[in-house]
């Protein structure tokens, strides 16, 4: 029995998360897997409601499950920062989410903005380090509101931090070369900015380097300024197979991975705790799209898709594999991945991923 919490959130969140209980439920039936579902409201409605984001009693109720499927968090009637910081960096830095995993993926018939690349050409994964860096918050403001305002935001890693985070990076490469040799033949690549960010990226580079010399001499390793990174995404993603990065450029280039695999509809993530006992949350990178709400356009692909990697990280590999061959079935019949443009309602496109399940 796999022990889900069931975060629908705001706006277009509890349309779409509904699509992908229902995928998961048809694979679920098909590989005889038990789930149970508890569904918490945290969100805007919530916090316009009671003044609460994400309050720590919920962080310890939060810990007895497996794992948290999330819709998608964002109010308009909520201040930008208040929900994004309460409740969805709480929830990663408090249940030590330290891996964000953007598998960027382009599907046979999802249009890509990159002219003559097809989807053999866009395949490969983002692993963006998530609990440092910039977005822990260290820094402040002085004279606010004065001519000479002063205002700081530190990057911060330490070893162990940088160490976790390629370890993963490392052996998701190792299992990747094995299951394809077009895998196999490219690098794990390091993205930085060394020669402008000498103190973080030097720590970056060197312990990517120490431990590829000596505990994956077999893994074929490249380094790419963040800059660069953007430029060949767009002429050169075939390039790339396994990319680890610092928190705030993968925050960065997994946006770009989302347009070049077809757009936020179907582009999905996971916020992971690798470590024993850990509790993974997974989403689509979409935001809760509060103009569509109640109207049934809404792309659900990206939120099922993200509760595909949620199985496949429960161990749960046959039902992710059922998901993703119909994820693909259903992508060829959509005339679009866009909102409203698809061809078929939130309801249709989910009853279609079901069904070819």
């Amino acid at each position: 029995m796999h022990k889900i919490a069931v975060i629908p959130g705001d706006g277009t969140g509890p349309e779409v998360i509904k699509e992908g209980i229902k995928v998961i439920d048809a694979a679920a039936k098909k590989f005889n897997i038990k789930l149970e579902y508890t569904y918490f409201d945290f969100g805007g409605e919530r916090y316009l409601k009671t003044g609460e984001t994400l309050p720590d009693s919920a962080i310890a109720e939060l810990k007895k499950f497996e794992a948290i499927y999330l819709g998608a968090i964002g109010h308009p009637d909520v201040k930008p920062g208040i929900l994004e910081t309460g409740i969805l960096l709480k929830a990663r830095f408090a249940l030590d989410q330290y891996i964000n995993l953007r598998p960027v993926k382009l599907y046979p018939g999802v249009e890509t903005p990159l002219k003559d690349k097809v989807p053999g050409d866009i395949d490969f994964v983002v692993i963006r380090e998530n609990s440092g860096g910039i977005y822990t918050g260290i820094g402040g403001a002085t004279r606010v509101g004065t001519p000479d305002e002063i205002a700081t935001q530190v990057m911060v890693y330490d070893r162990r931090t940088v160490d976790r985070c390629l370890r993963y990076s490392f052996e998701l490469k190792k299992k990747r070369n094995a299951k394809n040799p077009a895998y196999a033949a490219k690098p794990i690549t390091l993205v930085h900015k060394r020669n402008v960010l000498m103190h973080a990226g030097d720590l970056w580079y060197r312990a990517f380097e120490e431990m590829g010399e000596r505990d994956y001499p077999e893994i074929k390793r490249d380094y790419n300024h963040i800059d660069a990174a953007n430029m060949w995404f767009v002429k050169n993603p075939e390039w790339y197979d396994v990319i680890v990065t610092e928190n705030l450029f993968g925050d960065i280039i997994t946006d770009l991975g989302a347009m070049i695999q077809g757009g936020l509809g179907v582009a999905s993530g996971g916020n992971i705790n690798p470590d024993k006992g850990g509790i993974s949350m997974f989403e689509p990178m979409g935001g809760s799209a509060p103009k569509y709400t109640g109207k049934n356009v809404i792309n659900p692909m990206a939120t099922i898709g993200a509760g595909m990697m949620m199985l496949d990280t429960l161990g749960e590999s046959q039902a992710a594999a059922a998901i993703e061959t119909a994820m693909a079935a259903a992508m060829l019949k959509m005339k679009s991945q866009a909102a409203g443009r698809m061809g078929y309602s939130t309801t249709e496109v989910g009853d279609m991923v079901a069904k070819a399940i």
